[in-house]
């Protein structure tokens, strides 16, 4: 099988072809002429509009028969961004393409340089070359998101506000709560308006309760970190994950005093109304996940209108609290995810270790609030030197560290899909564990594993 380098380029078959990047990326595809513009909004294929000619996403596999596309169609660009688009692309594990042939068998694959800042990598292309197909490796990324394959593919982001006597149009951005969050406990039920007067509540729980899901709470903190934002954007004039100042939805949480397990976000430009925005939120897949999570228990909501255009800006937070009884359960859901490895390798079960624990935590906790990812410390100090100032008195140390997952068994599974971290989990030394979590910083969430022996 090949692997492929920038630049390189590999004839294909004839047939469907099968591309997937697994990890924590959207896929999606620009369907191009040869002017390497798209002809409309149906040469687009992502999640919300998962088929075209010759085109079929599913999860993170994209299917292409070249010979199916459109009418015109001259390539067919790989896009990939952060399945949470508050996060940059360099905190993420390098993203890997696969192709395969109809039969299954493996053509090639392609790892990119590492990104850094970028939001948006265009991955790969195929490009017919005269009665066949070639594949081209990109790598190419956009510091600049949706506004860089605006401007490169001619693709339309905004779409102009119709009159009030019709649906409005909607731009929006969603950060979608985990794919699997641990159990929460008891949900609040409180139903009352007499802190929104809007009716966004009563709208919001009505279909949370229509999915089968307790309802929410207004929670202050949640809504002044909304407004903050939405305000930003009406300000700036446009929709974007991070604040003007480069804060992102986690930091903008944390510095409003709610520290979170599970946060989610809803940005959207166009309803005039509360009403409008749930009505656009149950209309679109993802945005919908996210409004009735049954997990969630707080919620935020907040309006801004630009003076210039009258476009009415939205921010919508969901989110559980970091109590507790959660952290404890989802520690030990790290721990079960762990342990079963483990034992699939034929090893002994590893015990929770309260000091282990501690200076997990510790850790966790000082990634967020001195912004760094790191196993050494701002100040200089190692696992071990965290661990013995907890008070541990264990021989072998060894740590794993992890951002941006969404859940235990997320980031139990990246860490088994990393060699270095594997060997850890897989240690046959090791008999100790200790679990740290923290949300905050820019990537959300930040997890630690300890073990000793």
């Amino acid at each position: 099988m090949n692997e492929l380098v920038p630049g390189g380029n590999l004839p294909l078959p004839g047939g469907a072809l099968t591309l997937w990047v697994p990890g924590p990326f959207d896929v999606s595809a620009l369907i191009t002429d040869e002017s390497g513009k798209v002809g409309g909004d149906a040469d687009f294929v992502f999640y919300n509009q998962p088929t075209a000619p010759g085109a079929r996403l599913q999860d993170d596999t994209l299917t292409i028969d070249p010979a199916r596309l459109r009418a015109g169609a001259a390539r067919v660009t790989v896009v990939i961004s952060p399945a949470d688009p508050g996060t940059s692309l360099g905190r993420l594990p390098a993203p890997t393409l696969h192709v395969t042939n109809s039969g299954g068998q493996p053509l090639t694959r392609f790892t990119p340089p590492r990104p850094q800042r970028e939001t948006v990598l265009l991955l790969a292309e195929l490009y017919r070359r005269g009665t066949g197909w070639k594949l081209r490796a990109l790598g190419q990324g956009y510091a600049d998101g949706l506004a860089g394959i605006a401007r490169d593919f001619g693709v339309d982001i905004v779409e102009d506000a119709t009159p009030t006597a019709a649906p409005a149009a909607v731009r929006s951005a969603s950060i979608p709560t985990p794919r699997s969050a641990p159990s929460t406990g008891p949900h609040f039920t409180s139903t009352s308006t007499a802190t929104d007067p809007t009716g966004f509540l009563a709208l919001a729980n009505s279909a949370r309760a229509n999915a089968g899901s307790p309802p929410v709470a207004l929670e202050p903190r949640l809504t002044s970190a909304a407004q903050a934002h939405a305000s930003d954007m009406a300000a700036a004039g446009h929709l974007s994950t991070e604040s003007r100042d480069g804060t992102s939805v986690y930091q903008r949480v944390t510095q409003a005093g709610y520290a979170y397990l599970t946060i989610g976000e809803h940005l959207v430009s166009g309803p005039r109304t509360p009403a409008e925005f749930v009505d656009y939120c149950l209309r679109t897949e993802k945005a919908r996940r996210t409004l009735v999570e049954r997990d969630l228990t707080h919620a935020g909501i907040a309006q801004a209108v630009d003076p210039r255009s009258g476009d009415v800006y939205w921010t919508a937070l969901w989110a559980t609290p970091l109590t507790a009884g959660n952290l404890a359960r989802t520690a030990a859901e790290v721990v079960e995810l762990t342990n079963a490895e483990r034992a699939r390798a034929g090893l002994r079960a590893l015990a929770v270790d309260p000091l282990l624990a501690a200076a997990a935590q510790a850790h966790s906790t000082d990634m967020v609030a001195r912004a760094f990812y790191a196993h050494t410390s701002p100040d200089g100090s190692q696992p071990w030197d965290r661990a013995a100032a907890a008070g541990s008195r264990r021989r072998t140390i060894g740590e794993n560290i992890a951002c941006g997952q969404r859940s235990a068994a997320e980031v139990v599974e990246g860490w088994m899909n990393s060699p270095g971290h594997r060997a850890n989990i897989l240690k046959p030394d090791f008999t100790h564990i200790g679990i740290g979590f923290a949300g905050g910083g820019q990537t959300g969430t930040y997890w630690t594993q300890l073990f000793g022996a």
